[in-house]
């Protein structure tokens, strides 16, 4: 089936998406992210985090399962849209966090 011919939207697996909840306790818990959104739309899924629900999103990380043989599916973009990281797997691209988590713990 190629991509064109999806019906069902893109969704995070249980693995996934439990990977993503880590991540975001940790940063709620540190005080600077306070919400997000997971959208699953027909290319791609997408989970998106708030410092504050009214505006628009931190970080985008994004799940297109089309790219998976050519940049990688996942990608980790900032607020203006801009790609951070993009790879094979969740993991290295959430590597892009640890500074933070760094700066967070001093």
């Amino acid at each position: 089936m190629t991509p064109r011919q999806r019906t069902e939207p893109v969704h995070f697996d249980r693995g996934e998406l439990d990977r993503l909840l880590r991540l975001y306790g940790t940063f709620v818990a540190a005080g600077e992210w306070r919400d997000y959104a997971i959208d699953g739309l027909s290319d791609r899924a997408v989970f998106s985090v708030f410092r504050r629900s009214a505006e628009g999103p931190l970080y985008r990380i994004e799940k297109q399962p089309r790219l998976r043989s050519r940049q990688g599916e996942w990608a980790v973009l900032g607020s203006a849209g801009q790609i951070l990281k993009r790879g094979h797997e969740l993991a290295g691209v959430l590597r892009v966090f640890d500074r933070q988590k760094l700066r967070l713990v001093t």
